[in-house]
């Protein structure tokens, strides 16, 4: 139910999320899967029957959560589950940290893109991601999303929401003392693609209790940091963007990865 309104609604997203990441961010919120100590191997056929188990729950969509490193079987349990009618939209909730030949495999089968655009500084990405090249992987990749799907559109929900079935909705994490960071970042998206995209301006940065070793970011973001950077957007004349409350920022909000629904 966390996910951008118009990815969760009020019925909510329907998240499977993947062990493993080809990032290493020190920071991590969800380290228990990202790094590998959680998780359980199932068959294509299980898979599929978790996407139309979630669509028996109410959910809008397929959230495919860091699945970046297994995108040939994601590809292949999709297009098995279309030539069984299976009709819910597809996102691929990504860390942009994945090669253009591999997204271009996914053509015509991901409605949705919801890729993170974490640096636009390649020594930030090496030192708190482990991720060399980050900045023109990201960017490469998020043009091969555009490119795919260059159009935002919505329908509108009973419920009243309007939920998203097809575009790209990029996020943006705002880290402690990466404010200039995180505005270079909006400009880059918005002179680029201005509103052919969606930007989620995010507040949850939440910090674990091991990051003795990385002082600059040992804490949350402040008010007036989040602040600055939601105006500085608005002053750019973005529209199509979402913003958090500060509260965002808590440890409740972490999924307790348990193997539920697997």
């Amino acid at each position: 139910m966390w996910e951008e309104p118009c990815i969760s609604g009020s019925t909510g997203s329907g998240a499977v999320f993947f062990t493993g990441c080809s990032m290493k961010c020190v920071f991590c919120q969800n380290r228990e899967i990202s790094r590998g100590s959680t998780g359980m191997q199932i068959s294509e056929d299980r898979l599929i029957e978790i996407f139309h188990e979630l669509k028996k729950q109410g959910a809008n969509n397929i959230n495919l959560v860091s699945g970046d490193i297994f995108i040939p079987a994601i590809r292949s349990a999709i297009l098995k589950a279309r030539d069984m009618g299976f009709d819910l939209p597809f996102v691929l909730n990504t860390s942009s940290y994945v090669n253009v030949e591999t997204l271009r495999s996914l053509e015509d089968l991901i409605d949705i893109y919801l890729p993170d655009m974490k640096y636009i500084r390649n020594k930030d990405a090496a030192c708190y991601s482990r991720s060399e090249g980050y900045v023109e992987a990201a960017k490469a990749a998020i043009d091969e999303m555009v490119k795919q799907q260059p159009k935002c559109e919505f329908i509108d929900a009973a419920d009243g929401n309007r939920i998203m079935k097809k575009g790209v909705l990029v996020r943006h994490l705002l880290m402690p003392g990466m404010l200039i960071q995180a505005k270079l970042i909006v400009k880059y998206l918005y002179d680029r693609y201005g509103d052919n995209i969606y930007i989620s301006l995010m507040s949850q940065y939440t910090p674990g209790d091991d990051l003795d070793a990385y002082p600059k970011i040992n804490r949350r973001i402040t008010e007036s940091e989040y602040h600055s950077l939601v105006k500085y957007a608005r002053e750019l004349g973005i529209t199509n963007a979402y913003v958090q409350e500060l509260d965002a920022a808590d440890s409740c909000f972490i999924p307790s990865f348990d193997l539920t629904g697997v």
